[in-house]
């Protein structure tokens, strides 16, 4: 069991994908745990079929580590490695809210599920699946009498007892294009069309992510989804402080700036690359300028980047844990 003072922040090892579960101690939560859930990695079985580095799923993890609840979910935006796998953690344990970036009733007013076979590269069969997803997610997440709710920079509030959030993006313009962005695609009846605007919008979503700030009795905690280095520009330097980022993109070469590095000045970063480095995860140069600042790389799965002996060992999760006053550890989880 987790000490009441202190919070656990769970990176699992989904592969190429992101899977983050938070646990605070909250004795007015079933159990006494407050539980978040960020992202859900893959969907796709081919994802997990080698197990050599550790992966598993983020619902077999949940099972593992004895969650019984999820109190909040969030979807910080629509693309498979992120989305799919919420989908199968979310029928076992139905979600009481569901964060999102676009208004809680567009997947029923605005939406239909799509036809995968209609796809013409495997990026579009992606996003295809992932626009289903969603979809899917959105209404067993009402089903099971939990809120969908929309954030975007500016919200703010306190999750349980000494650990707040901070919604640092998107803004209103970007949000608004991305609905914009959805509506036009799901509108669309040409078929030729309708590729294009699924290739465009699939190209921009990463920068409609939902930027998350956390914080627990001092140590803050910065989680931008795919978010680019490109995608910071409305967000003012001083609110990107955080002793914990999670580098953008999985750490591609665009994952990260100089600049934001600087604001940020991170103590410890995680890179959610997949062991085979895949799409150029993990870039060297991306982790060349994190060591610069002075941050500490840590990574959700095993990529070996330069000297192999560098690289963590097999495990199937890394955890953070935070304690009153700012301290932060990290270790490696080889089984759950």
């Amino acid at each position: 069991m987790t000490p009441m003072d202190e919070c656990n922040l769970t990176f699992v090892n989904v592969g190429y994908g992101e899977a983050v579960v938070l646990r605070c101690p909250a004795p007015e939560r079933p159990g006494g745990w407050f539980v978040m859930v960020i992202d859900g990695g893959s969907g796709e079985a081919e994802e997990y079929a080698d197990r050599a580095s550790g992966r598993l799923t983020l619902a077999e993890y949940l099972a593992a580590a004895g969650v019984d609840h999820i109190d909040c979910m969030v979807a910080t935006h629509i693309h498979e490695d992120h989305v799919c796998g919420l989908l199968p953690a979310a029928e076992r344990w139905r979600p009481a809210e569901l964060w999102q970036t676009l208004p809680p009733a567009f997947y029923r007013e605005a939406m239909h599920l799509l036809d995968t076979s209609t796809a013409k590269t495997a990026s579009q069969s992606k996003f295809l699946r992932a626009l289903n997803d969603y979809q899917r997610l959105c209404g067993l997440v009402e089903a099971g009498g939990g809120a969908i709710r929309r954030f975007s920079a500016g919200d703010s509030g306190v999750l349980c007892s000494g650990l707040r959030y901070q919604v640092l993006a998107p803004g209103a313009e970007r949000a608004g294009a991305l609905e914009r962005g959805c509506r036009e695609l799901f509108a669309e009846r040409e078929s030729q069309d309708f590729l294009e605007k699924l290739s465009a919008l699939d190209a921009r979503m990463n920068n409609y992510s939902l930027i998350l700030r956390l914080e627990y009795r001092g140590t803050r905690i910065l989680l931008p989804g795919d978010t680019n280095r490109a995608g910071y520009g409305d967000i003012a330097p001083g609110q990107l402080r955080a002793e914990l980022f999670k580098v953008g993109h999985h750490g591609q070469k665009d994952g990260a700036s100089p600049e934001l590095l600087a604001a940020v000045q991170p103590e410890m970063v995680v890179c959610c690359a997949s062991s085979d480095r895949r799409y150029e995860s993990a870039h060297p140069d991306t982790m060349a300028m994190i060591e610069k600042v002075g941050g500490t790389v840590y990574f959700s799965d095993c990529p070996r980047i330069g000297d192999p002996s560098r690289g963590p060992a097999p495990h199937q999760a890394l955890t953070f844990t935070a304690r009153e006053g700012g301290e932060l550890t990290a270790r490696y989880v080889e089984r759950i």
